[in-house]
């Protein structure tokens, strides 16, 4: 308890500006966006689009971001995040048990633990917060991403519904996951603001005030994301929409992962006589992708028959579906970490048309000495949910030798299996410091191996043509590389 006349170290909520209070131009967005707004066509596009996370204010009064202790809230509720036995040492947790007293660790141990993605509730003891919510944030590997994610998702859910169970006006959310447990903050953040958005949509009328606590290092992350979730304006909701993620969960934020998405009908067994044969195909199509369950017959007489060109250019398109699919669901299921440890493909920023930038690193990839059919399912697996908005490729041939070069065959390969999103989404395929003998391959591989991919290619001879087109801050550009470009200089 503070001396009579001190002044309280714990922070009113109430005190603290929220979102929908003025505060200045989102830089980060506005200066990644300025070339766009620009450009009024761009920008008419733009607006003739639905966000699906548009310009709330009733939602924005309620969120503040702070840049402090959660510790020192003065909220119905907090967030502590720990480990599975509830003893976690961390900066977050060793605040709360320090200003909460010794009673919260003798309450912990009546808990017996907590699960991953769970959350458990305590007293706030000597805190200014009336209780303590704890919760268990995954330990992130690149390979289990999408159960990561999962998890992080029910921490937050988990989190909320507490709350609003509780009838708690107020709750302070510290980071969830810390830095012990490896979860990149970026990925993190992008599904903590959605979630606590998609529930304040969705369930949120009796909560007040939600606060996010972060660090000086978690700041810059949460201010740069927060205008994607909780846009000031709807200027500010139409420019943030091509930064959102491809992935940006279900109606309530959960991570959607299709495989695991199952149809159930209103009514078994009782097919309407209007449903038409797309809506029997559809179903049949849940059951499975073999030959026996969609009773179509002989795989390989399909093949035969298209190799005599006599099969209908739909049923080609549903062979091809099913192929993909096959690589797909192999892609997933596949210990792929030896290709990802190359780092020869990697997500970075977007271009200046909003679209995301995906870069492979030639000489990264040593061809002779990998197994190159793991390097195209590490390809699809990474791949297949960027594929589904527009995007771009760099590819960065500096410094590769005989050993980093791919062969046609396996171009053709890869191009022949991707989905049709693959080859529909695509923009521009940016060919940095090719040689003559690669512009010579580019030339009689778009021409005569695939179709509608040439003019897609754009060999670039240095850095400053293809800043002209990806701002250099939206790119990861690996360290030889720009020595090399500057030598060439």
């Amino acid at each position: 308890m503070d001396p009579l006349g001190a002044r309280s170290q714990f922070v009113e909520v109430q005190n603290l500006p929220t979102w929908d209070q003025p505060q200045g131009v989102q830089d980060e967005v506005d200066g990644e966006n300025f070339l766009m707004e620009e450009d009024d066509q761009l920008t008419n596009q733009l607006y003739s689009l639905e966000s699906p996370f548009p310009f709330r204010q009733d939602i924005n009064s309620k969120i503040v971001l702070f840049n402090g202790d959660v510790a020192l809230l003065n909220c119905t509720a907090i967030i502590n995040t720990s480990n599975e036995t509830l003893t976690d040492k961390n900066p977050v947790s060793d605040s709360i048990h320090r200003y909460s007293g010794p009673e919260l660790r003798d309450e912990l141990l009546k808990l017996k633990g907590c699960r991953t993605g769970e959350a458990k509730m305590t007293e706030g003891f000597n805190l200014a917060a009336r209780f303590i919510i704890h919760t268990v944030g995954p330990k992130y590997k690149a390979k289990y991403r999408t159960a990561a994610e999962s998890s992080l998702y029910s921490c937050y859910r988990n989190v909320m519904q507490l709350s609003k169970e509780h009838a708690m006006a107020s709750v302070g959310l510290c980071v969830v996951s810390t830095v012990k447990r490896a979860y990149p903050l970026e990925d993190a953040t992008h599904i903590a603001l959605r979630t606590v958005r998609r529930f304040l949509e969705n369930h949120g009328e009796n909560i007040e005030t939600v606060v996010f606590a972060v660090s000086d290092v978690e700041e810059p992350v949460y201010r740069k994301l927060m205008p994607l979730y909780y846009p000031c304006s709807i200027k500010e909701e139409k420019i943030s929409l091509p930064f959102l993620p491809a992935d940006i969960g279900n109606a309530e934020g959960e991570p959607v992962v299709p495989e695991r998405q199952i149809r159930i009908a209103e009514k078994p067994g009782n097919l309407e006589d209007d449903s038409g044969d797309d809506s029997l195909d559809s179903d049949l199509g849940l059951v499975g992708s073999h030959a026996f369950a969609r009773m179509e017959g002989d795989v390989d007489k399909q093949r035969k028959l298209i190799l005599q060109g006599q099969m209908s250019e739909a049923a080609q398109q549903k062979q091809h579906q099913r192929n993909y699919n096959r690589w797909l669901c192999r892609a997933r299921a596949e210990d792929l970490s030896d290709i990802a440890a190359l780092k020869a493909l990697y997500q970075t920023g977007v271009d200046l048309c909003g679209r995301t930038v995906m870069v492979v690193v030639g000489r990264n990839i040593p061809v002779t000495l990998i197994d190159m059919e793991k390097a195209l399912l590490y390809f699809i697996h990474v791949m297949d949910h960027i594929t589904v908005k527009e995007y771009v490729m760099v590819y960065f041939h500096t410094l590769t030798a005989e050993h980093n070069h791919l062969d046609t065959d396996f171009l053709k390969k890869l191009y022949d299996i991707v989905d049709a999103k693959f080859k529909k989404n695509l923009r521009a395929f940016y060919f940095v410091h090719p040689t003559f003998r690669t512009k010579v391959s580019t030339w009689f591989f778009t021409t005569f191996s695939v179709s509608g991919l040439k003019e897609k290619v754009h060999h670039i001879e240095n850095l400053q043509q293809l800043f002209t087109c990806i701002l250099p801050e939206q790119i990861d550009i690996p360290p030889f590389v720009l020595e090399y470009d500057s030598r060439a200089l």
